[in-house]
């Protein structure tokens, strides 16, 4: 059974009074009649909407979640049926900026639980993946008194830690990820360098207009840390420069034409009190600079706004971003004394939220239980549904 619900509720929730945005959830639930508690997912991004379920079944851990509870899917502010995030015309570029800085963490924690007060709901359970994580993590540290339980996957986020940390880390996950891959696919290297020469000394047009980049080209090596990512690049390497399937795979590799918010805050959500200065940029290895073949994860650098046309009227505002001063997401003090039963399933091999990071934000989670394996990739979560089964186990303490 499928019920729908919209709320209005304040861009900035330090003003009441203010402008006004909608945020949309779906509600999933068994056809019984047994009446469940609340499970509210928190989809990865930042800047994506919740999953579209087409079944009961899809996506695949939504079956097993239904068995314990009533699943409640948000579209976060600036997602999906949610007030959208386009290019923000009639805005000048302090205006955007000002508008895109609602859009953290901190404001989706405050709209659930707007949600939750709505609904009448004394407390609920919570499920983040990825950036989904980050919000349980601030849910944690900002609205314990609203939570019953809270199970993260592949989303506990660094605390206190400047972004350059993150990207230093994740450039040398990265480096081996890529090399791992050439040497499953040998050949590679090659189309790889032959591809990135053509571009270059050419002038490919995508279907979009822009011309096509090595930048570009390289942020196809982002799905590098998803469960069949090694394959799906192959596949997309092995056709010709003049193949329909490659320009539009290389069309919008990040989905930010998709999903422009997750340019503009992507950096931001790991800025726990700090500037994030352009810091994949600044922190990019000299070996990156220097081989194109060293493809991009899923970082993102000024040149996104100017290289795609579509992000061109949101760049000033990306700018002002960079050098905001941006407030703390997580209390350590809070999270140290915490008593909601929390579960996190942390996968050694994960491409974009580093497990040295989780392992340490686990342990100063009072009473979070770790599932620390290396039998999943970042999308465990999507890929098996077992894992949503175990991480109740872990949170009800039947395991």
């Amino acid at each position: 059974m499928v019920t729908e619900h919209e709320l209005e509720v304040p861009l900035d929730h330090a003003d009441q009074d203010g402008e006004s945005i909608t945020v949309f959830a779906r509600e999933v639930s068994a056809d019984d009649e047994r009446g469940r508690p609340y499970l509210v997912f928190f989809q990865g991004g930042p800047g994506s909407e919740a999953p579209r379920p087409l079944t009961t079944a899809s996506p695949g851990w939504l079956e097993r979640a239904l068995v314990d509870y009533r699943v409640l899917l948000l579209d976060q502010r600036g997602t999906g049926r949610s007030t959208p995030v386009g290019t923000l015309p009639g805005m000048t570029a302090e205006e955007q900026a000002a508008y895109l800085s609602h859009h953290r963490a901190d404001a989706i924690v405050r709209d659930a639980e707007a949600f939750r007060e709505h609904l009448g709901v004394d407390r609920w359970s919570v499920l983040g993946q990825s950036f989904g994580g980050f919000c349980v993590t601030t849910y944690l540290s900002l609205a314990p008194h609203g939570l019953r339980e809270a199970l993260i996957s592949a989303g506990l986020p660094p605390l206190r830690r400047p972004p350059d940390d993150v990207y230093r880390t994740t450039y040398d996950i990265l480096r081996g990820r890529i090399e791992s891959f050439y040497a499953r696919y040998p050949g590679d290297r090659d189309r790889a360098r032959r591809l990135f020469d053509a571009v270059a000394s050419g002038d490919v047009r995508l279907r979009c207009g822009d011309r096509l980049t090595v930048n570009r080209l390289r942020h196809l090596g982002n799905v590098l840390g998803m469960s069949d990512g090694a394959e799906r690049l192959h596949y997309v390497l092995e056709r010709p420069l003049g193949s329909p399937g490659l320009l539009h795979d290389a069309d919008d590799p990040m989905r930010v034409i998709r999903n422009p918010l997750y340019a503009v805050v992507h950096e931001a959500c790991y800025a726990d009190g700090s500037r994030t200065g352009w810091a994949a940029e600044r922190t990019m290895p000299d070996d990156f600079r220097e081989d194109p073949t060293l493809l991009a994860g899923e970082m993102l650098y000024p040149w996104v706004f100017e290289e795609y046309g579509a992000l061109a009227p949101l760049r000033e505002a990306a700018e002002f971003l960079a050098r905001r001063q941006w407030p703390p997401l997580y209390d350590p003090d809070v999270l140290a004394q915490n008593d909601v039963p929390a579960a996190a399933a942390i996968w050694v091999r994960d491409m974009y939220v580093p497990r040295v990071f989780s392992e340490e934000t686990a342990v100063r989670i009072r009473g979070l239980r770790p599932w620390i394996s290396d039998e999943y990739e970042h999308d465990g979560l999507r890929a098996d549904s077992r894992v949503v089964g175990r991480l109740i186990d872990l949170v009800k303490g039947r395991v």
